[in-house]
């Protein structure tokens, strides 16, 4: 299963990145051309609201079994210059956890990730507005029972890097899609029991909009 998560995680960047770089007309791309380095206007206030979809990277815990988990992500930032921005992501995201032997439903983790970020906007190639991103904070993880036995995940330091595509419709407007890898690795309490593998990092799909301002 975690063989076949991992082809269809890079088969989903391949065809992403393919569509980025075929999006551009050849007129955008001479126009383009004679433009410096960066790819947004300083002074610029930039807020985002996407939503999307995360499989883990790998098995959350021996024996345990999780969904493709859902993604809701807010993003603020501001334009120190014409390609780097500084800002802050809040991003939530929730998987249903299983039992495996015996099958039982566990419950739900829930993760709230407050991310202090820099980002890199090195051009763009007329509508299309590519960058990449970089963010350290915290994972805020919770679990919801269904069960009986007390199960605490611990708060995890969060690394997140991100990379995608804004398409501007008009100056102020903008679609968005973004693919992002997020590190969220620590111990889990289950009973009075404490494990050291617990590991609900994830890579998040995330579609969205974006205002400029």
């Amino acid at each position: 299963m975690q063989k076949r998560l991992r082809e269809w995680v890079f088969t989903s960047l391949a065809v992403a990145f393919l569509a980025i770089a075929l999006a551009p007309t050849g007129t955008a791309l001479a126009e383009d051309a004679k433009q410096d380095f960066g790819g947004i206007e300083p002074g610029k206030w930039v807020l985002g609201m996407r939503a999307g979809f995360a499989p883990l990277t790998q098995e959350l815990h021996g024996g345990y079994s999780t969904d493709v988990g859902s993604l809701v992500n807010f993003q603020a930032m501001y334009s120190l210059n014409k390609w780097l921005l500084a800002g802050m992501i809040v991003e939530w995201e929730r998987h249903a956890v299983d039992q495996e032997r015996p099958l039982r439903d566990l419950g739900h983790q829930d993760t709230v990730s407050v991310l202090p970020t820099l980002e890199l906007r090195p051009t763009n190639f007329g509508p299309v507005s590519p960058y990449v991103n970089m963010s350290f904070g915290v994972n805020v993880n919770s679990f919801g029972e269904n069960t009986s036995t007390r199960i605490s995940p611990s708060n995890t330091f969060a690394w997140r890097l991100g990379w995608g595509a804004d398409y501007m419709l008009t100056k102020q407007f903008a679609l968005n899609t973004e693919m992002a890898y997020k590190r969220n690795d620590g111990h889990v309490t289950l009973g009075s029991t404490r494990n050291d593998d617990w590991n609900a990092s994830s890579f998040g799909f995330l579609f969205g909009v974006k205002l400029f301002f």
